[in-house]
């Protein structure tokens, strides 16, 4: 266990001889992502992947970021310790440095140059099977003045660098893209989300809306939109009706909500007679990376629905496993949430859980182990069910959560993407095609993110359902 104070050696205290250690650190991802943030070496999350994959960055993130932070630790640290000056280095490295390995390091003064106070110091990183991974002989200047100082407690660091998005847009990269009708885009981020999946060979854009308007708005934000198909229609509701049409008829796989209101695109979706409708209910489903949480997370629904009923609530779930399996081939493990884990009748939420746990125990659901009522930290924390003493299947590690109403959906999928620093893809279901349907303060990714989840379900509906 670390001491409370950092404590140096002067000049005049060392030896040749004296060697101080560290204790034995194991290298993790989050090291490399971390490494590769601090260098500017690229994405986090491509440098994992790379690194995973021993590619040439696993030299330098393996063996000189990472062994070497921790031998300028040791010196910085222990000996000779704070008011250290270095001079030069030389490193020599002798094998990798692979993930989940132990890293023992040791330094040793090896020679005293008493005319300027140097120190060379003889350093080694050693693994868990005893075998040299890194030497190196460092040129430091020593204090000479003694310092004692408290040891910083330092705080924990999260890497939110979307990591799960772009693996999200690396599972669709070989998919054919969609052709997509784009829902009066006329605003800069809306625009330029649709470019930006087309260039990622996610979605091939078919722009609906005021011609002159999207005109300007490229020109102005330096979009290029000359490779793509514009439809002129007056107004945003126009857009809508025109874009469902094009559905209708096949000339489009898919749409994709612009800068209209939410209600608008709904409207010409579930009419009667010219509308996309099926026999399912039209539910929307967040597929959020969380930081804090080990898997993806899906939540239904936050954005729809206002008070479903069961009968409403069996679609929503439906929905959202179909969703799950076109990107696993396991079935998820659903929370039905509420605000307690009993049965009671003075929580309606809790009998509707009741109802559908019976109901996909019958195979009403299918191709999901569903449980519950469970309140929110049961669902996700092994820890909270483990207290409680809740014997769950689910209980800890939910991978879709189904929220009482679009109420509770609504504030729980802001309060992690506010307070837990969560991204969120979003994409409406139960209609003829998936619908790529974001928030109008949604970013780029974000929208190219919700685009590779309509590309996924595409596929798998095409290919995987009968």
């Amino acid at each position: 266990m670390a001491t409370e104070y950092i404590e140096n050696h002067t000049f005049d205290e060392l030896h040749v001889g004296d060697t101080a250690s560290l204790a034995p650190r194991r290298l993790t991802m989050e090291d490399i992502r971390l490494f590769a943030a601090l260098s500017g070496s690229g994405a986090p999350s491509q440098v994992a992947n790379d690194y995973a994959s021993s590619s040439g960055f696993q030299a330098v993130v393996g063996h000189g970021l990472w062994s070497g932070s921790l031998i300028a630790t040791l010196i910085g640290t222990e000996l000779p310790g704070p008011g250290t000056l270095y001079q030069r280095a030389t490193f020599n490295f002798h094998q990798p440095v692979q993930l989940g390995d132990l890293l023992t390091v040791n330094v040793a003064v090896k020679e005293k140059h008493p005319e300027h106070h140097q120190l060379v110091l003889e350093c080694q990183g050693t693994n868990q099977n005893g075998e040299a991974a890194v030497t190196a002989e460092v040129l430091v200047v020593a204090p000479t003045d003694k310092i004692r100082r408290r040891r910083a407690l330092l705080p924990e660091v999260s890497l939110t660098d979307r990591a799960r998005f772009y693996e999200f847009l690396e599972r669709v990269s070989d998919l054919p893209a969609m052709r997509t009708a784009v829902v009066h885009p006329c605003e800069r981020t809306a625009l330029s989300g649709a470019v930006e999946a087309a260039k990622a060979n996610l979605i091939i854009p078919v722009l609906i809306g005021p011609q002159a308007k999207i005109r300007s708005i490229a020109e102005e934000a330096g979009i290029d939109i000359s490779a793509y198909e514009l439809v002129h229609v007056a107004h945003s509701h126009e857009a809508a009706e025109r874009a469902v049409e094009l559905a209708r008829s096949g000339k489009v796989d898919t749409l994709m909500k612009g800068s209209l209101h939410t209600d608008e695109l709904l409207r010409a979706v579930l009419s009667k007679d010219k509308g996309l409708r099926t026999e399912r209910r039209l539910s929307h489903v967040f597929a959020f990376d969380v930081p804090t949480y080990d898997r993806p997370l899906l939540i239904t629904d936050a954005a729809i629905n206002i008070y479903p009923t069961l009968e409403d609530k069996v679609d929503i779930l439906q929905n959202a496993i179909d969703l799950f399996h076109a990107f696993e081939s396991r079935d998820p493990n659903v929370a039905v949430l509420s605000a307690v884990e009993t049965v009671t009748p003075k929580i309606p939420s809790t009998i509707e859980a009741a109802a559908l746990c019976k109901m996909a125990d019958r195979g009403q659901i299918k191709g999901a182990v569903v449980d519950g009522p469970l309140a929110f930290d049961s669902a996700i924390s092994e820890t909270a069910a483990r207290t409680k003493a809740i014997a769950s299947p689910v209980a800890g590690k939910a991978d879709i959560l189904l929220v009482p109403d679009l109420e509770a959906g609504n504030m729980l999928a802001k309060q992690l993407e506010y307070l837990a620093n969560a991204e969120g893809a979003g994409v409406l279901l139960g209609a003829r095609m998936p619908i790529i349907l974001t928030s109008r303060a949604d970013d780029v990714m974000t929208r190219m993110a919700s685009c590779a989840l309509a590309v996924q379900l595409a596929h798998y509906q095409r290919t995987s359902i009968p």
